[in-house]
C-alpha cells in the first residue's frame, strides 16, 4: 500500500520548493547518495578481494545470473549495464584477455555478438560474489541488522519487483 506524500505548493515568488517537498528531495538525495556511495565501497571491497573491477564485475554479475546459457548478446550487455557501446567492448577486451569470457558470433544472426563466460569466468564472478556478500554482511547486515536489512529489500523490490535474481 503506498503511502500518499503531502506536496507543498512552492512559492512562486521565491522559485523555492516548500517544505514538504525540501524533506521530499532531503530523503531522496540522502537514498540516492547513500546507495551510490555504499556501491562504490562495496565494489572496492570485490576488487580488493578478488582482483575484479567494479565494470567487470558487473559484466560477469550478470552473465552469472541473467541468464540460462551464461551469455549475452554484446549489445544487450550495454544496454542492461548502461554501458557504452565502445565501454562494453573495452570491458569485454579485458575479460576475454584474462581468459574469463568469449565471444562468438551468434548462431542465428551473424550480426550479434555474443559473450559468454569460461569456467574460469564462472569460477571468478563465484569468488567476487562470495567477497560481496561478506562485504555486504560487514557493511550493511552488521550495523542494520539482518531484519532491517530485509525489511528494506523487501521494500525495494515493490519498486522493482523484477530484478536479476542470483545463480537462477
Amino acid at each position: 500500500m503506498r503511502a500518499m506524500v503531502e506536496r507543498q505548493v512552492p512559492d512562486h515568488g521565491s522559485g523555492c520548493p516548500g517544505e514538504a517537498d525540501l524533506r521530499l528531495l532531503d530523503q531522496w538525495n540522502t537514498l540516492q547518495s547513500g546507495f551510490r556511495r555504499l556501491t562504490d565501497e562495496l565494489l572496492a571491497d570485490v576488487d580488493r578481494q578478488a582482483g575484479i573491477a567494479p565494470s567487470e564485475f558487473q559484466v560477469l554479475w550478470y552473465l552469472l545470473t541473467s541468464t540460462t546459457e551464461q551469455s549475452a548478446p554484446m549489445n544487450q550487455l550495454a544496454a542492461t549495464l548502461n554501458f557504452t557501446t565502445a565501454g562494453t567492448t573495452k570491458v569485454a577486451d579485458r575479460l576475454s584477455e584474462a581468459g574469463l569470457i568469449t565471444r562468438q558470433p551468434s548462431p542465428t544472426d551473424r550480426r550479434v555478438v555474443l559473450a559468454a563466460l569460461t569456467e574460469k569466468g564462472q569460477e571468478v564472478a563465484m569468488a567476487a560474489a562470495l567477497a560481496l556478500a561478506a562485504a555486504l554482511r560487514e557493511r550493511v547486515v552488521a550495523p542494520m541488522g539482518p531484519d532491517a536489512f530485509a525489511a528494506l529489500a523487501d521494500r525495494m523490490r515493490e519498486l522493482d519487483p523484477n530484478p536479476p535474481r542470483p545463480c537462477r
